[in-house]
């Protein structure tokens, strides 16, 4: 190693160093490719669009290598019996037969040393109900608060968004001294009134329950803002007409805002519905003992794969029937709550409306 970066390596931490001689050479790379691009399509071929085609680069580069490359390599795994021991890690079989194995197994094996796939499933799917309840019941409620004309509002808001607002891995670590048996602030509340102490983190009903609790406060200020948003696009107009009408306030709500809402409500319950199924951090920090009976299927994901007994081509193709299970919901969702027509062309849509106004002339 040269000097000048013995030098530098006493004086910043190796780790420190590691990132940034990588963002180093990313944007050496990153330039590097503009100038290709430049003196091959800008100079050489003289070609309109060089400069598009400049500004998509680095990040179509990014993509190949941080996406397609992954998960190209995850779908070759599928196909091979992989595994930490020998000699599934240096030669490991491949073939059809062998993901056809794979799928087997997980339906038909345990994923984890004693759960099979469908408990987890089933877990998974309480799991994802019970978030996506509370996400878009408390959002809401709160979201009709703030739509209100109330004094601070600004400061309701923002002290309502700040669970979304901080990071993640940090919320949940910090919630991890809450449940703490002895000195945890819900213990401490139950030994006041008189009742037990629960053993969050031993019973896997509790930890369950610790689980939800988590993900609830920290899932909620998202949906708030989401509907906050799509309150506010709603015109008064539609409120003095029911008014007018007759409407009280819950045929107003029943009437006017449910249906108004529909076009915000339905993608924001189908990305709640991705994320909580797909949520990693609270399930895998809160289950601090790793209690089998506790994992969802992200988190059996992770526990197949990097521990016992580190399964790598079982895993990959666990991941992707976890990819075709999401991918089914959404289509569900998207087809149940009327979505995909509302995507219609525009050519269609001037269409329908043409046929409409011709309706009403005749």
């Amino acid at each position: 190693m040269p000097p000048i970066f013995e030098k530098l390596l006493k004086i910043i931490p190796e780790s420190l160093f590691q990132v940034g001689f990588t963002v180093l050479a990313v944007i050496l790379v990153a330039v590097l490719l503009e100038f290709i691009i430049h003196l091959v399509l800008g100079k050489a071929l003289n070609w309109k669009h060089s400069v598009p085609v400049m500004l998509i680069a680095p990040a179509a580069l990014g993509l190949i290598f941080l996406l397609i490359i992954p998960i190209g390599y995850e779908a070759y795994l599928a196909f091979t019996n992989m595994a930490a021991k020998e000699p599934q890690f240096t030669n490991p079989a491949f073939g059809f037969d062998q993901l056809l194995i794979n799928l087997s197994n997980i339906f038909n094996q345990p994923i984890l040393r004693d759960e099979f796939f469908f408990p987890i499933f089933l877990r998974t799917i309480l799991w994802t109900a019970i978030q996506v309840t509370f996400h878009v019941g408390g959002g809401l409620a709160l979201a009709l608060l703030l739509n209100r004309d109330l004094k601070f509002k600004g400061i309701y808001r923002t002290f309502l968004v700040i669970p979304w607002a901080v990071p993640n891995v940090v919320a949940v670590l910090a919630w991890l001294g809450e449940f703490n048996y002895q000195y945890g602030m819900f213990n401490n509340i139950l030994r006041s009134i008189g009742l037990v102490p629960i053993q969050w983190f031993s019973d896997w009903f509790w930890n369950l329950v610790a689980m939800n609790i988590v993900n609830i406060w920290l899932g909620i200020p998202f949906m708030m803002v989401i509907l906050l948003g799509g309150l506010q696009s709603i015109p008064r107009d539609f409120y003095e007409a029911a008014e007018i009408d007759g409407a009280n306030a819950w045929q107003q709500f029943k009437n006017v805002t449910l249906p108004m809402l529909q076009p915000v409500m339905s993608p924001a319950i189908v990305l709640g519905v991705i994320w909580t199924f797909n949520n990693f951090n609270v399930p895998f920090f809160i289950n601090t003992n790793s209690l089998e009976t506790s994992d969802i299927l992200v988190t059996s994901l992770y526990r197949t794969a990097f521990q016992s007994p580190n399964r790598y081509g079982f895993a990959a193709a666990f991941a992707f029937v976890i990819f075709a299970i999401l991918l089914v919901v959404s289509i569900i969702q998207f087809r149940v709550s009327g979505q995909s027509k509302e995507m219609a062309s525009p050519k269609k849509k001037k269409k329908i409306v043409r046929v409409e106004v011709a309706e009403g002339e005749a």
